[in-house]
């Protein structure tokens, strides 16, 4: 079977400046409108310890398995200006980059995911680490099948897990009060619905590749659905997709719990339901992949959260939030299949997020809202940046013909 990818991850992320130039543009309006925008990742990832052996190496005792120094590595991102640290995830070999809340802008944090994916490879090697593996499924990448009516114990059965590796995006927004917004005056909500409208038209943008369609028929295709916790479609609620975080997180915790008092045995003995602070979005649809572009999924962000705000600052929220009770599939393949649009023709045919970018760039060079720098930074172009900017997300993926050396050739993409 031949696998297609979009061109290069060079030529994906070459136009990068033209994405933070957006971030900037978003940023600046959000900021206009009253309140700073909040966004975190979670990457997962997997690593190969042995080339010897097939991907996952043969179960091995615990003396035998080869033990990653975390805390070095999260010196090490610090070093790097990093705001994040790595730890171990739930599967074998398997990790976690999660944002730390340092204040930083979304635009800081994408830098920070961007040069995550870039650098963690490197920080693995120097623990002799043979392949560090940011995809969105790492195949036979553990061995387990829960016993039947538990969450967390296995049975007897030795069968192969596939892993899927997910990217998270976390949105909140601040008031001038310092306050988070998202309890107030039904904005969460109104703003979890902003993203279930809009994932379905921009899954290209956090589904960058073949491969994140296939981690999302895991459940179903290899019988998983116990063991795997993954979403596979566009749903809300406190444990959907996309998921609104308030008292409580998707497992039913309780969210925002700090220690007050501890007893001599370090056992919290008093806590603080502090659910206010950390209520947020997450969008957990996003796949592991060296094709995810960080800039991209902030923009997407930002552009929901601009959207919602608008509203908020109306007093609009709870009048237009509208329940949506039905999941809403996401398509199997970058690519049109018979007479079902793949992720690539849903963006192209799509003008929200282009039209939102236009609409602020139109809004900031107004005399109501930017100063005279801002508008000489957002007008440099005769070409609308939203439509720049969706001409460059689509570039990679544009039909050509290759002509390879076996004297065929292959139409509807391009094959690296």
């Amino acid at each position: 079977m031949i696998t297609f990818y979009p061109r290069s991850i060079a030529f994906m992320n070459s136009n990068n400046h033209l994405a933070q130039q957006v971030i900037v543009l978003l940023q600046t309006y959000i900021q206009e409108l009253g309140f700073k925008p909040v966004v975190h990742f979670e990457l997962e990832g997997c690593y190969q310890s042995s080339s010897k052996n097939h991907y996952p190496p043969k179960k091995q005792s615990s003396v035998e398995e080869q033990k990653i120094d975390f805390k070095k590595i999260n010196r090490k991102l610090e070093q790097l200006d990093l705001d994040g640290e790595l730890v171990p995830e739930y599967w074998k070999n398997q990790w976690e980059y999660v944002s730390k809340f340092n204040g930083q802008t979304p635009l800081k944090e994408a830098k920070n995911l961007a040069s995550a994916i870039r650098e963690l490879p490197k920080l693995f090697a120097q623990q002799g680490i043979f392949k560090t593996l940011i995809k969105p499924v790492v195949w036979s990448g553990d061995n387990g099948k829960l016993a039947s009516g538990c969450d967390n114990i296995f049975s007897g059965d030795n069968r192969v897990v596939h892993i899927p590796n997910a990217v998270q995006i976390n949105v909140s927004a601040i008031d001038i009060n310092g306050e988070n917004i998202i309890p107030k005056a039904g904005f969460g909500e109104y703003l979890q619905q902003c993203f279930i409208q809009t994932s379905l038209a921009c899954c290209l943008l956090y589904l960058p590749e073949e491969e994140a369609f296939e981690r999302l028929a895991l459940k179903s295709r290899y019988g998983l659905a116990d063991e795997l916790c993954s979403p596979i479609d566009i749903t809300g609620g406190h444990q959907g997709s996309i998921a609104l975080y308030k008292k409580i997180g998707k497992h039913n915790q309780k969210m925002g719990l700090a220690a007050l008092l501890y007893d001599k045995n370090n056992k919290v003995m008093l806590s603080e339901h502090n659910w206010q602070q950390t209520a947020r979005i997450e969008h957990r649809l996003g796949a592991s992949s060296l094709q995810y572009n960080a800039y991209i999924n902030v923009i997407f962000a930002l552009a929901n959260l601009s959207d919602a705000l608008e509203a908020y600052v109306k007093g609009k929220c709870s009048e237009k939030f509208t329940q949506i009770e039905k999941p809403i599939s996401l398509p199997v393949s970058l690519f049109d299949k018979n007479e079902t649009l793949g992720a690539i023709s849903l963006f192209e045919k799509d003008t929200w997020l282009s039209n939102k970018i236009n609409d602020v760039q139109d809004k900031l060079q107004s005399n109501k809202i930017a100063t005279l720098n801002e508008k000489k930074a957002f007008s440099f172009s005769e070409i609308k940046l939203g439509d720049r900017l969706k001409k460059d997300i689509l570039s990679p993926y544009q039909c050509q013909s290759i002509s390879l050396a076996t004297s065929f050739t292959i139409k509807n993409s391009v094959f690296k």
